[in-house]
């Protein structure tokens, strides 16, 4: 039979309410009280009711985090923090997977909603923001990570996409390459239009002709990069260099590079935005643009813990701050996949 709270207070010899207290942690409870009700409760293998609780409190001690895939390794690593964080915190993560898909995105947000989530982490499309404003006004902590609506009212935290994207280019024409290629990202997120920027300034700035046959922009899917790098292969006999800004199209283009024959650096210098452990195992070891997912991810929970805090205190959300962005810097980790045009 299920062990209730009564018979864990009976078991103590303590009343409901101090089983109760004692349990969640109370401040107004001693610790040898406390000891005696939670080693009643282990002995008779009681479990908390964490819904009963959420509904009575208003406050779920849950966490939403919404993705748009598990093929992207910066997504790896902020969920991998997310839950460390949460679970340091006393909360759990619903992780939950999108597929880049609006209408999913939506039922996502509102069954996150009806299970009254505390905070939410949000890596996600730009189509949403009314509904993550009204989760917002409601009392949910929300951040928005890597991209961020124009029109959110929660905060945001971003790669430097510009920067990382400007430096590598830049990098790549220091070496002496006039014809770089750039595999990107679609121009309605904030990575695939920031990336795109930082390579054209690049070009601009070190006075190289920025020739758009060199550009392909096309979904977060390893089935683009492996056609967009054929096509650029193609139709660009004279390209000598190449960016893959699109982190999830670098699993597609990397195998066809190896399939098509082509010598790195001998033949392509190549550099990929988003580090990965076996890129530095890829033979060459590729050139990478770090943009920090451990750094987004904790600066993250650093904005969303306080929004939290602040609900279960009764003093409302996040102050008129709120909408601000926040920047974490990127790096260029030079390996062995780039060398002067000829190898």
């Amino acid at each position: 039979m299920t062990t209730t709270l009564d018979d864990v207070a009976k078991a103590a010899g303590v009343s409901r309410s101090t089983a109760s207290r004692a349990l969640s942690g109370s401040p107004l409870v001693s610790d040898a009280t406390r000891a005696q009700v939670t080693q009643a409760a282990a002995r008779l293998d009681y479990r908390v009711n964490r819904m009963a609780s959420g509904l009575r409190s208003r406050h779920s001690h849950l966490i939403g985090l919404v993705l748009n895939n598990l093929i992207n390794a910066s997504f790896h690593t902020i969920a991998e923090v997310v839950q460390r964080r949460a679970t340091d915190e006393g909360y759990q993560v619903l992780l939950c997977i999108t597929d880049a898909d609006p209408r999913r995105e939506r039922a996502v947000l509102e069954m996150l909603a009806d299970h009254n989530v505390d905070g939410l982490i949000m890596i996600g499309s730009s189509e949403h923001a009314a509904t993550t404003n009204r989760m917002l006004a409601a009392g949910i902590g929300i951040v928005n990570v890597i991209r961020s609506p124009g029109d959110s009212a929660a905060p945001a935290v971003l790669a430097a996409d510009r920067d990382g994207a400007y430096e590598a280019t830049s990098y790549l024409i220091g070496l002496g390459h006039k014809h770089i290629g750039y595999i990107g990202g679609p121009e309605d997120t904030n990575s695939g239009r920031e990336r795109f920027n930082g390579y054209r300034s690049a070009l601009l700035d070190g006075q190289v002709t920025f020739d758009q046959r060199l550009v392909r922009k096309g979904p977060f899917a390893p089935q683009f990069g492996q056609s967009a790098l054929g096509a650029l292969l193609d139709d660009c006999p004279e390209l000598t260099a190449l960016l893959i800004a699109n982190h999830e199209a670098a699993f597609g283009a990397l195998p066809a590079l190896i399939a098509r024959g082509i010598s790195v650096p001998n033949q392509l210098s190549l550099i990929c935005y988003e580090d990965i452990p076996w890129l530095s195992w890829w033979h060459p070891p590729v050139t990478v643009v770090d943009n920090g997912p451990r750094e987004l991810a904790e600066l993250a929970m650093d904005l969303l813990l306080p929004q939290m805090n602040r609900a279960e205190g009764g003093t409302g959300r996040a102050d008129g701050r709120s909408g601000r962005a926040y920047r974490v810097g990127a790096q260029l980790v030079v390996r062995s996949s780039c060398a002067p045009p000829g190898g």
